[in-house]
Order: structure tokens, then sequence, then C-alpha cells
């Protein structure tokens, strides 16, 4: 139960937060913005079985290697693509924190 809201609450209130603090006059689409980077969990429909509850997601899924991990970070320095890659950040952050806590 533990392992479930620190990790649904790191997907959706450290997005939210930040939305709030630093993008105050637009939290409204920074907050969606950062939402969809859960559209990087498409790639768990490459896995046999699509969803296992005792897998790393981390260095197992394609859009959750340390290739793509070291791209999203690349993504945080041009503004354009800055929220994007919170998203994309806080999402892999969110599954580490998940792993560790199995």
């Amino acid at each position: 139960m533990i392992q479930h809201l620190t990790h649904y609450g790191c997907h959706i209130l450290l997005p939210l937060a930040i939305a709030l603090v630093f993008y105050k006059r637009n939290w409204k689409i920074a907050f969606i913005t950062m939402l969809a980077a859960f559209a990087i969990d498409l790639d768990h429909l490459l896995a046999t079985p699509i969803f296992d509850p005792n897998r790393c997601s981390i260095g197992f899924h394609p859009l959750h290697s340390s290739f793509a991990i070291t791209f999203y970070l690349f993504l945080l320095v041009p503004k354009k693509s800055r929220l994007v890659a919170l998203g994309l950040v806080i999402h892999i952050f969110s599954d580490v924190v998940d792993c560790l806590l199995r």
C-alpha cells in the first residue's frame, strides 16, 4: 500500500507541486504537460507479461533504459522541451523509488 501511494504520489503530486511553484500563471498547462510523460509507459506493451508487479521498469523497458534516461536529462536544457523533460525525469524518479521499495 505504501509503495503504491509513494509511486503514484510522485507521479501526480510532484508535477503538481512543480507546476504550482514554478509555472504559477500556466500551472494547468504545465501540470498536464508533465503528466503526459505517462506515455512512456507505452513501452510496457512490448513486454510479456505487459504488467508484472515484481518487475522493475528501469533498465527493462526501452523507454526506461539508461540511454533514454540520459536523453531525458539532456532535454531539460532547452526551454522548449523542459516541461516534457521534467515530466519524463519525474516519471523515471517515481519508477526508481518504486524499484527501491520492492
